[in-house]
């Protein structure tokens, strides 16, 4: 059995979350012993796509199954981009093309998933495969943690709490920018970027008027963005929607105490204060990092650390491996 990944625009995912997983489903494959290709001119069994028009799944189809990795919802695209509401209705269609024409969906949660089938025009079985997580990436190395606090000139008593992301309303960067005023003696750095004309009027914004103690770190990658992971006191991610959440897998790998809000994405995998810290708003959010800085977290850290345990990248490469042998049993 040979997999085609296939994602358009390839060079363009390096910097958001769906890229990661992309690096991720290779990395499971390989781990699996299944063979793959990213060239569509090449000889293949099943078509895995990522990103592609609506045409290159029916082109895929006449040949191949096609497996649709459901990445994206409704509801995740919204507060996102810039005029995102004039876009919605667009994207709702082009969602319900794709997933309208794929053999088999596979999506990283239970909650994505249940919102994939009420789209009314699903009818492919969907599969929810959390997107994995490479637990060796994420062990702790002192050269990592040299290079992220070397990069921002951190002293040895600062307090360091930071959050990942794309510059999207929806991932909750206002949010972040204001917890961090009201806590000036902690430094806030977020990782992440986004061209500016794609960005929203109300987070230029709240980046424009950020207080001192908040850093816009931009697109950072390799042993800095490692180290922040592991050398960070906290990793605050207040995102209002998310179909898993590839920031939180790399916090629990990285073992280390994270604060998010209470979202449904999370409800059956992720318990407030057994693997995690969930708040509603800045206030909570404020009082839950404190106690992070204040509090041993240790037995929690433990806790998250199984849960990407068993999202570690072999497991989930056999249950690729799985839905590729389903798919192509269905396809005959």
């Amino acid at each position: 059995m040979k997999v085609l990944l296939y994602s358009q625009k390839q060079g363009m995912l390096k910097k958001s979350g769906i890229g990661r997983a992309f690096y991720h489903q290779k990395r499971a494959l390989e781990s699996a012993g299944v063979q793959y290709t990213t060239d569509p001119n090449d000889n293949y069994d099943l078509v895995h796509v990522n990103i592609a028009q609506v045409g290159k799944i029916k082109k895929f189809r006449k040949k191949h199954p096609v497996i649709v990795h459901g990445h994206s919802t409704v509801q995740d695209f919204r507060r996102s981009f810039a005029y995102w509401r004039f876009i919605a209705p667009f994207f709702y269609k082009h969602l319900q093309n794709i997933y309208g024409h794929a053999d088999l969906i596979i999506t990283p949660t239970r909650y994505s998933k249940f919102l994939i089938e009420s789209m009314h025009v699903v009818k492919a079985p969907v599969r929810a495969i959390s997107n994995g997580i490479d637990l060796e990436q994420y062990l702790y190395k002192q050269d990592n943690v040299d290079a992220f606090r070397k990069y921002f000139n951190l002293d040895k008593l600062d307090r360091v709490v930071i959050g990942v992301g794309l510059l999207f309303e929806r991932k909750g960067l206002h949010d972040f920018i204001e917890v961090a005023k009201s806590m000036p003696d902690v430094k806030f750095i977020w990782f992440g970027h986004l061209s500016r004309i794609m960005t929203t009027h109300f987070i230029k914004k709240a980046i424009k008027n950020k207080p001192k103690n908040v850093y816009m770190a931009g697109y950072v990658d390799g042993s800095v963005i490692k180290g922040a992971f592991s050398g960070a006191n906290c990793v605050f991610f207040p995102s209002y929607e998310e179909t898993e959440g590839i920031v939180v897998l790399e916090a629990l790998a990285s073992k280390t105490p994270i604060v998010i809000r209470d979202i449904p994405v999370y409800y059956d995998w992720l318990q407030h204060k057994t693997h995690v810290l969930k708040g509603h708003n800045n206030f909570e959010f404020q009082q839950l990092i404190e106690q992070t800085m204040s509090e041993n977290q240790f037995k929690m850290i433990e806790n998250g650390y199984k849960i990407v345990e068993a999202r570690s990248i072999d497991k989930i490469g056999i249950e690729l491996k799985k839905v590729y042998e389903e798919v192509i049993r269905l396809k005959k």
